[in-house]
């Protein structure tokens, strides 16, 4: 289901690139692909504890505090996050969205080369929009896409667009499995994150079919996820990229210090993955 400002659109699974097309601007991927790029060495970066929020303008902190007044609002009608109060959303859930943009930045200019003001971007698994309409707010340059297979999320989603008044984020209901074999976003996005989604071996498979050759793959993780890292590895591979660097950002979580792993996407992913919905999180690679 692709979910639009005046409606809710449906289809079929799996997913019909014509159905998506008659609403959305169809990017198709290049049929040549460059050499593979030489995987970096991965290597970690520590990024200094700071208050993003308050480096925002004026509006864009009025965009964040009506978006936080809704989460708050709609939460006590369904369950979008377990955090109750204002000031718990800003810290654990703003600044750790608005930290991974310097990560996303900086990789992106030295590892892509390119600039990095008109990024396209999936949010993989958005639920709440965390970090998706967070991103979109602090980078209004970047085209933002929401990922969400909840219905009733995306209903919320599609609300808090309107409500914050955000011109550069679609919604889309529906599977990443399904979003990755459908060639009007297979190797589309720039960029495509996750938050409190799953695994990385799980990961893997969800977000790297959905990124361009040259693209990054970015995974907001907790404090300590090296072994999880280390056991993702071959999934990333086999998927066609290659970790590239973690970055370790200070945060208001329990542990003091969250990870955001880095992937860069040097070649096609094999044209079977993603697996079918659901054969990911059951027999991760």
């Amino acid at each position: 289901m692709l979910v639009c400002r005046s409606r809710i659109l449906s289809f079929s699974s799996p997913l019909s690139a014509g159905t998506f097309v008659k609403h959305i601007p169809s990017l198709k991927p290049s049929t040549s692909f460059p050499s593979r790029i030489n995987r970096k060495a991965l290597t970690t970066t520590s990024v200094l504890k700071t208050s993003h929020f308050e480096t925002l303008n004026p509006r864009q902190k009025e965009q964040i505090n009506l978006y936080v007044d809704a989460l708050l609002d709609w939460n006590q009608k369904m369950n979008l996050t377990a955090v109750r109060e204002g000031s718990e959303v800003m810290e654990r859930h703003v600044e750790d969205s608005l930290a991974i943009v310097s990560p996303i930045q900086s990789s992106y200019v030295s590892h892509c080369e390119a600039s990095c003001e008109q990024l396209n971007l999936v949010d993989v698994g958005s639920g709440a929009g965390l970090p998706g309409i967070i991103l979109a707010i602090a980078c209004p340059g970047w085209k933002v896409t929401l990922l969400e297979s909840m219905n009733k999320r995306c209903i919320f989603l599609e609300h808090t667009v309107g409500l914050t008044g955000l011109s550069n984020v679609q919604v889309i209901r529906g599977r990443a499995e399904n979003l990755g074999q459908d060639h009007a976003f297979r190797e589309l996005f720039d960029v495509a994150v996750a938050r409190a989604v799953a695994e990385m071996r799980i990961l893997a498979e969800y977000c790297i079919p959905l990124v361009r050759i040259g693209g990054l793959f970015v995974a907001a993780k907790g404090h300590n996820p090296q072994e999880e890292v280390r056991m993702a590895e071959r999934a990333i591979r086999m998927m066609g990229a290659s970790l590239l660097q973690t970055f370790s950002v200070e945060s208001h979580s329990p542990y003091g210090q969250r990870t955001a792993v880095i992937c860069l996407k040097d070649g096609p992913t094999p044209r079977k993955y993603p697996r079918d919905p659901g054969t990911p999180a059951k027999m991760p690679l």
